[in-house]
């Protein structure tokens, strides 16, 4: 069973705000001559490496839910010029969307287990995947989706 990861989408207001940024970093990437993928730097690493890459996933807050979620594709540790070891998690250039999951704000990132997650907004129907994403926000604060 896949594990997880669970972070604060900061300075996104959208899930559109999070496909640019991951866009951006996709063209840098190619650019690069490297396969298209987005980085994320943080400065914990994790611990359970094979359980996370054995199919899990980085899943983003955005505005108080879970919105999104981006495939992790590895986990590479360094250490920076000031000694302090650090970790970059190589995400797939795919966002996907999920149910909308209310969730309050916490630092850094947590371990998520894959019964906890929300499902992709994919397998919820049409209907559900054509709403706007302001009003699946607010049904999923009613408990509705």
């Amino acid at each position: 069973m896949a594990l997880h990861l669970i972070k604060l989408c900061v300075g996104a207001d959208s899930i559109q705000d999070l496909r640019d940024w991951v866009a951006e970093r996709s063209l840098k990437a190619m650019a690069a001559g490297l396969e298209p993928h987005s980085v994320h730097t943080t400065r914990m690493v994790p611990k359970r490496t094979e359980e996370l890459l054995d199919g899990g996933s980085l899943y983003w807050v955005i505005k108080g839910q879970v919105m999104a979620r981006q495939k992790l594709l590895e986990i590479e540790t360094f250490t920076e010029g000031d000694g302090i070891q650090r970790c970059h998690l190589l995400l797939g250039p795919e966002v996907i969307e999920t149910a909308p999951q209310p969730k309050r704000p916490f630092q850094g990132w947590r371990y998520l287990k894959d019964e906890e997650t929300p499902r992709d907004l994919g397998k919820m129907g049409e209907g559900v995947t054509a709403l706007p994403e302001e009003l699946r926000r607010e049904l999923a604060e009613l408990g509705l989706l």
